[in-house]
């Protein structure tokens, strides 16, 4: 299968090569200290304590960014890593940085989740977040979300206060309120051009059969904190024109995201129903599991979607032991990741940029 983007171990990978890179899983050696296997990259060393933490977010897979947004959402992408990453670099858990780094998607209307969310068929925003936490597997999901300014907040209230993983709408409503959550008007969540798409959409009379390629977007992060601990968390406003009531896989665990310490954390983009049918984020990680690196079983998951069922999307991973990787079978998607006081990005396929943090 050609692969659209790949990114691993903090080297840009080109489309179609192998990696070159050891995925860095460690070895115990006799005193019981994690040893790594280092090489350009990788490098993995002292105990769990000790380890590097890192944070790898997305901007939802793309058919195109129009030249006029490029730069605001490279920036807006930045500046969702450099938040988890200085939330870890303070001591903060990799559920914060989670949290911390799609908040600040949520609120940048240039994505698709929050205050940029696409308009279902009413013009309406519903909006799906889940969050999970890979020391004990606890989780927390809402969908059909309306007039909340950040879903993902909401999720980590449902994880943390109640018993379920999963509250809907009128139910997801009450908690809110409960909690002390405020409503914002419906309006402040729309913009101007999701308006247009909406209407653009309409006229094409794609509600049917919506082009996967114009229904991607979702944002997400993973994490890995200085104590080992893993998260994830992933946000969206679903797609555009979709049905009252529609929920895809952003909110579903082991579809829109997963996180296990004993293998690493992921959160997906793409197409809500194809990845919903292959359970995308959890096969993934079983593939891991079963010996993969962590772009291997990238590239196994996503052609198997797309094989299957010409599903398109992305995904962003982190392992155990800190190395991550980005692939995405779509035309481009956002991307950043924050290690070692570095934020890489990117966008497009084969483009890839390295800067110091502050």
């Amino acid at each position: 299968m050609r692969r659209r983007g790949a990114v691993a171990g903090g080297r840009w990978e080109l489309s179609g090569l192998q990696s070159n890179l050891a995925e860095g899983l460690g070895r115990v050696d006799s005193v019981g200290r994690l040893r790594a296997d280092c090489s350009p990259g990788v490098c993995v060393l002292g105990s769990v304590d000790d380890m590097n933490f890192v944070v790898v977010v997305h901007g939802g897979g793309a058919s195109s960014i129009a030249k006029d947004r490029k730069e605001r959402v490279r920036q807006g992408i930045i500046r969702a890593a450099t938040a988890g990453y200085n939330i870890l670099k303070e001591g903060g858990s990799a559920v914060d940085a989670v949290e911390g780094a799609v908040t600040v998607l949520e609120d940048d209307p240039e994505f698709n989740a929050g205050c940029g969310s696409v308009l279902n068929t009413n013009g309406e925003v519903e909006m799906d977040a889940s969050i999970m936490s890979g020391n004990d597997l606890s989780s927390g999901a809402v969908s059909a979300v309306q007039c909340i300014a950040n879903p993902i907040k909401l999720a980590r209230l449902v994880m943390e206060k109640t018993p379920h993983c999963f509250l809907t709408d009128q139910g997801a409503a009450k908690f809110a309120a409960a909690m002390g959550i405020p409503t914002v008007p419906r309006e402040q969540l729309i913009t101007e051009r999701n308006i247009k798409h909406l209407q653009k959409e309409k006229h094409e009379k794609c509600a049917q059969k919506p082009d996967q390629q114009k229904n991607l977007g979702t944002v997400g992060a993973v994490a890995l904190d200085c104590k080992g601990n893993v998260a994830y968390a992933t946000s969206t406003g679903g797609i555009m024109n979709k049905m009252v009531g529609r929920v895809g896989d952003t909110p579903c665990i082991g579809s829109g995201g997963y996180a296990d310490n004993a293998i690493g954390a992921i959160s997906t983009t793409g197409h809500g129903e194809s990845i919903l049918k292959v359970n995308l984020a959890r096969l993934t990680l079983f593939h891991v599991e079963q010996g993969k690196t962590l772009e291997e079983a990238a590239d196994l998951s996503l052609g198997y979607m797309k094989s299957k069922l010409k599903g398109l999307g992305g995904v962003i991973l982190v392992s155990k032991a800190g190395d991550w990787a980005v692939k995405w079978t779509s035309a481009s998607m956002p991307w950043a990741a924050a290690k070692d006081g570095k934020v890489h990005s990117g966008i497009d396929l084969g483009e890839t940029s390295t800067t110091d943090l502050p």
